[in-house]
């Protein structure tokens, strides 16, 4: 095989696609500071509002080119930046700038996003810190338009792969519906939006390619290989040959999969395991019904924060909840509470001064407890909602079990006041707690016996134990779920669990994923919590194994962690060799 490889970046999709390169959004809007006199700013806060009004019309002209049988969790990404066009922190602060400091509409509008994104920045969550791209992507529509930049895409794109400096979910979703083959970016990383709907889409992607769009000509034929990552140019006949059969094994697989739905995740020697789904919206339960999935094992509630000045009283709480309760039809749900940093703002103003290390600062239950004017209308909607079916409730990020009994407490004052207020609730609602500190996870067996299940974070779990930042280019390289200390803490958790009898589950992106589920069914885990996409991968790779033989394997490896060629034997698991 010979040719050219372009380069390997961050891939976010398992999928493969072959097709000529179209360069899309050449270059970068360039802003540069401006400024007026004051007799000009009247005209342009109206040039702002005018930009701002056509960028909502672009918007709402992108959503109605989407297919009305588009999933709702995919439409959720347009619809958020529509609510975002209205938020006074784009809409007025802006506007404010161009009085005060009389910029022009563009550098006021740059000013603001560098503030907003500067917030997001600081936060330590991986997920929420990306969130920042709703921002820049938004402030890129007002900007074009304010620049007077149009569509450079009216053109016949079907089968042709897209280069991009960026995309926005507008764009990533509308060129999917114009029939594009896959996509390269020069930015972007595995928890961005581009790298979300790439997976939800099933397109092949490969983000992080940087000079991609410097590197290739229009109409130059390319493979884009989503699993590994790789982008190729120039390819002979036998690796096109290659890559065109990997694509018709990949749409076979495909098809495979889709014959699951309704079966059970069960073992070759009869051991059924629980496969349930991490969501984030309302929206998402459609697909969780699609999947016939066991139940929703992390409903994170943190969007309810997102994008507004006030925090969400009770009674937003509650409709969002119940509206996700009784669209499971009585499948259950663990809802976790509010995961959010200090330096998050939701009135305004940050609740404290951002921490320089927002990873050890003030987040999460830490949060809850300290402001309980902003915890308590979540936790008594959460016991209201509980009476409507079956809910549990998790707890992020706890370390010492002063946490668990200060929580006990405020829940008792909660259900006293709710039963004298008159309003139904669970008074028995099950209490677990998330363990991703690795403090948390060497004292297991003490929050086992104070909590009615656990349920391992591996994403920060991992950060946590190998201090890296896994979205930080220049050390994620040393993020490694298989670290003998990280299985070691993943090992005590399981045991503790089933030393209190208690059940434990993992929902980081750790249980999803194919390659570790013989690691940790091996462990013990019988229940995973991952993705909707990810369900029946996963639920495949566990109808392919026998459980008990590794658990047996296991063991004998766990004994022996440290050992010199631990790794290679970890890997041998790990790839199904059994």
């Amino acid at each position: 095989m010979t040719f050219s490889c372009l380069g390997i970046g961050i891939e976010s999709s398992r999928s493969i696609a072959i097709g000529e390169a179209y360069l899309l959004h050449q270059g970068q809007l360039e802003i540069t500071p401006t400024f007026v006199d004051k007799a000009q700013i009247p005209d342009e806060v109206d040039r702002f509002r005018q930009a701002l009004a056509g960028a909502r019309r672009a918007l709402r002209a992108v959503r109605k080119k989407i297919p009305d049988d588009t999933r709702s969790d995919i439409l959720a990404f347009i619809d958020t930046h529509l609510l975002m066009l209205d938020d006074a922190a784009l809409s007025e602060a802006p506007i404010e700038h161009i009085r005060e400091q009389r910029c022009s509409a563009e550098w006021a509008l740059q000013i603001q996003c560098d503030s907003l994104t500067g917030v997001f920045d600081a936060m330590e969550d991986p997920y929420l810190r990306t969130r920042k791209d709703d921002v820049e992507h938004v402030v890129a529509q007002i900007q074009k338009t304010l620049l007077q930049h149009g569509d450079e895409s009216g053109e016949d794109l079907r089968g042709r792969i897209v280069l991009a400096h960026n995309l926005t979910p507008a764009d990533t979703i509308l060129l999917r519906h114009q029939g594009v083959a896959g996509f390269v970016t020069e930015f972007g990383g595995p928890m961005s939006h581009t790298a979300i709907l790439a997976r939800s889409l099933d397109i092949p992607t490969v983000l992080g390619v940087y000079q991609a769009t410097r590197c290739l000509q229009q109409g130059e034929p390319l493979v884009v290989d989503g699993e590994r990552g790789v982008v190729l140019a120039s390819v002979d006949d036998g690796t096109l040959s290659h890559y065109q059969s990997r694509m018709r094994a990949a749409q076979e697989h495909a098809t495979t999969l889709r014959t699951l739905v309704g079966k059970a995740a069960q073992s070759l020697d009869g051991e059924t395991f629980r496969l349930t789904v991490n969501i984030e919206l309302p929206e998402d339960i459609d697909a969780t019904r699609k999947l016939q999935a066991d139940g929703v094992g992390l409903y994170r509630t943190e969007s309810l924060f997102m994008n507004r000045s006030e925090p969400p009283d009770e009674e937003e709480h509650f409709a969002a909840y119940r509206q996700v309760v009784e669209g499971l039809n009585g499948l259950p749900i663990t809802i976790r509470t509010l995961d959010l940093g200090a330096d998050k703002q939701i009135d305004g103003s940050a609740v404290q001064p951002a921490s320089s290390n927002p990873a050890l600062g003030l987040r999460a239950i830490r949060l809850c407890l300290k402001e309980t004017g902003l915890f308590i209308p979540q936790l008594r909607a959460i016991l209201r909602v509980a009476a409507l079916g079956p809910v549990r409730m998790m707890i992020p990020m706890l370390s010492n079990l002063r946490e668990v009994s200060k929580l006990k407490g405020l829940i008792e004052e909660t259900r006293q006041t709710l039963q004298r207020e008159g309003f139904a609730f669970d008074p028995q609602i099950p209490l677990g707690g998330m363990i991703e500190v690795p403090a948390a996870a060497l004292a297991a067996d003490a929050f086992a016996r104070e909590l009615d299940f656990l349920s391992i974070g591996t994403n920060d779990l991992v950060q946590y134990t190998l201090a890296v930042d896994r979205v930080d280019d220049e050390v994620n390289y040393l993020y490694d779920p298989l670290h003998p200390s990280v299985l070691q803490l993943i090992q005590g958790v399981i045991d503790a669990g089933r030393r209190q009898h208690i059940p434990v589950s993992m929902c980081g992106e750790m249980a999803g994923d194919p390659r570790y589920i013989p690691l940790l069914i091996g462990m013990g885990l019988q229940e995973f919590s991952m993705q909707p996409g990810a369900l029946l991968e996963a639920k495949q790779t566990i109808r392919s194994l026998r459980a008990e033989p590794l658990r047996e394997q296991v063991h004998s490896l766990m004994s022996q962690i440290h050992q010199p060629g631990i790794e290679q034997r970890l890997a041998e698991i790990c790839q199904h060799r059994h």
